[in-house]
């Protein structure tokens, strides 16, 4: 399984990686005014959908479904599940489409009501969003072919294709020249690296044999089941999005550069988030769903401990950052070009708060995938409805004194809002959360996290005094002086505290039990 984790997260490094470089150039090319606002607004509407309708509502629906039918019937009766579900997206995304495309101004009127005092900005958010909103019905069948690559354990491809979204943008960017405003050319850079992620699933599925085909829907006891975990799937998804939907309201009645700071500090915070917690729920489920099917609930608490284990290791480093060297953070890798050193402050901010939650959003997949993994989608839905609310309700309080601030930190209380409600859940249900050895390695954890923390606050003294003299780059030397030093003390902290058994356990060597 981990080894798969680290496939995975891998090329979602990579990915992460290629939309650091994207962040950048959009920083430097479209700064954090007017344009820049009207464009996010283009990008966040059909990721929202996006969000709702794919990714993990529709595989916790779908590759435990795909995954049962394999098993019992091959890959012929998987594959014919997929072609049915496959046509039946078509046709619903088809209608989406014509919907978004005919009543744009009333989807950006509705979800972005503060542009309607600046008409320049609503009606640039207008046309691009007519650019963008097509890349969610191509990401949505991206989603569906990568679920069946998934539930067939090849993980490679669909982890890798997200990097073409950055590389596209990045390419539409730097040729900003030769489009009406650069806001129009990230647009196009987002509908053609749909295109080519829909590419990319296909040629590796038609390559391993499972390739997809349109087909009659019929609703078999195969469908039926996925239809009925869709649903309440969604539910919880839609949930998710609620709470981003209303950061992007409420946001559009800030100053100018408020959406800007939401972005830019939330790019930051999903770095670990994409590449730790995505890559665990990817690989976790299918695992955990093969394990509880053989009857082997022993080695599915292993298996989910070992990844909450996993998460809270590689994302410990990235919270303490946040909370400490955040202003650090955004001018060494942003401030620069039409991104200002003020901008870089708002930022900065921003990512201290959402901070506070990046645990809670790293670690959430472990405790939903053994709901998901029993065909319970309904408990997460639940968990997920009740944290948005609460969430929600935190926003309009927190905004009017903190601004856009208080919208992250409202975020990061509605994340561990929503861990708690699943492992009251999953303990009301008797599911186990965990192994006995959890508990334990999480304290030493945390023991580590304060080393890294007190190396931080050091390194940072140090290297302003070391760097005092410099008139150029002061601020990408010193960021990389504190993260050299803060990584050295966390890796000694985390080999001295918790030992070479612990970190082999991780990654791989020592072996969970087959279930067979």
């Amino acid at each position: 399984m981990f080894r798969n984790i680290l496939s995975v997260g891998g090329f979602t490094l990579l990915s992460r990686l290629a939309g650091f470089v994207r962040d950048v150039v959009m920083a430097a090319v479209l700064g954090a005014g007017p344009v820049a606002d009207a464009f996010l607004i283009a990008f966040r509407l059909p990721n929202h959908f996006r969000a709702i309708f794919a990714e993990g509502a529709f595989n916790a629906a779908f590759v435990p479904t795909y995954a049962r039918l394999k098993a019992q019937g091959g890959i012929p009766a998987a594959r014919g599940f997929a072609d049915e579900v496959l046509t039946a997206m078509a046709w619903v995304h088809g209608l989406l489409l014509a919907l978004a495309l005919g009543f744009t101004p009333q989807f950006v009127g509705l979800l972005a009501p503060g542009l309607a005092d600046d008409p320049q900005r609503f009606d640039l958010a207008v046309t691009l969003t007519r650019i963008t909103f097509p890349y969610l019905a191509l990401i949505s069948v991206a989603t569906l072919i990568s679920g069946a690559l998934n539930a067939s354990e090849r993980f490679a491809m669909a982890a890798a294709s997200p990097i073409l979204l950055n590389v596209c943008m990045v390419g539409t960017l730097l040729a900003a020249a030769s489009f009406p405003t650069a806001g129009h050319a990230a647009a196009w850079g987002v509908l053609a690296s749909g295109v080519l992620q829909v590419l990319l699933v296909a040629w590796d599925a038609e390559r391993s044999g499972i390739g997809l085909r349109f087909g009659t829907p019929r609703l078999d006891p195969g469908t039926r089941q996925f239809l009925k975990a869709l649903g309440p799937a969604i539910i919880g998804s839609a949930g998710v999005q609620i709470a981003m939907f209303a950061d992007t309201i409420i946001a559009t009645f800030l100053p100018a550069g408020a959406l800007s700071a939401l972005y830019y500090a939330d790019r930051i915070n999903q770095l670990p988030i994409g590449v730790v917690g995505i890559a665990i729920g990817t690989v976790l489920l299918p695992e955990m769903a093969r394990r509880l099917a053989a009857g082997d609930d022993v080695g599915a608490a292993e298996a989910q401990a070992r990844s909450v284990e996993l998460a809270v290791l590689l994302g410990l480093p990235f919270m303490v950052a946040s909370l400490l060297i955040p202003d650090l953070t955004m001018r060494a890798l942003f401030a620069r070009g039409a991104f200002t050193r003020g901008d870089a402050a708002e930022a900065a901010a921003t990512l201290q708060a959402y901070g506070i939650g990046l645990l809670a959003f790293l670690v959430v997949r472990a405790f939903v995938s053994p709901f998901q993994a029993r065909g319970d989608t309904a408990t997460p839905m639940k968990a997920s409805l009740t944290a948005v609310a609460l969430n929600v309700a935190l926003k309009f309080a927190l905004t009017g004194v903190l601004a856009q601030v208080g919208l992250a930190l409202a975020t990061a209380v509605g994340g561990w809002i929503n861990v708690g409600l699943l492992i009251w859940f999953a303990r009301r249900k008797g599911f186990p959360v965990g192994d006995r050895l959890l508990g334990g390695h999480l304290l030493r954890l945390a023991a580590c996290g304060i080393v890294l923390a007190v190396a931080l606050v050091g390194a940072y003294q140090l290297s302003a005094m070391l760097t005092a003299r410099m008139t150029e780059a002061r601020d990408e030397v010193m960021f990389c002086l504190v993260v050299a030093a803060g990584g050295l003390a966390y890796l000694l902290a985390v080999a001295a505290l918790l030992g070479r058994g612990f970190l082999a356990g991780l990654v791989g060597r020592r072996r969970l039990r087959d279930p067979a």
